[in-house]
């Protein structure tokens, strides 16, 4: 028999009631939760993988974009050593 149907006072119920409510309130909130951090990363998964169809198709192209896509890299890795000296700087 349920907690519920065993108490004695109005006050009691209400009491019960209370914590199942709240049981209950927790439960949907971490199951929300669990949803929300499920579609960041199907969104992150499929933002990734648009990125890499392009860059595939890219590369397999003709000779002038090979070219680009050879400067681009080295762009991003230049990019990236000075963004990486600036915030060691900045650190210290």
């Amino acid at each position: 028999m349920a907690d519920w149907a065993r108490a004695q006072s109005p006050g009691a119920v209400e009491e019960i009631l209370d914590r199942e409510n709240k049981r209950m309130t927790d439960s949907l909130a971490s199951k929300v939760t669990r949803l929300k951090s499920d579609s960041d990363f199907t969104s992150m998964t499929g933002l990734l993988t648009g990125s890499v169809k392009r860059f595939s198709t890219m590369a397999r192209s003709g000779r002038d974009n090979r070219k680009l896509l050879c400067g681009m890299a080295m762009g991003l890795i230049v990019a990236f050593f000075i963004l990486s000296y600036f915030l060691s700087r900045a650190r210290t």
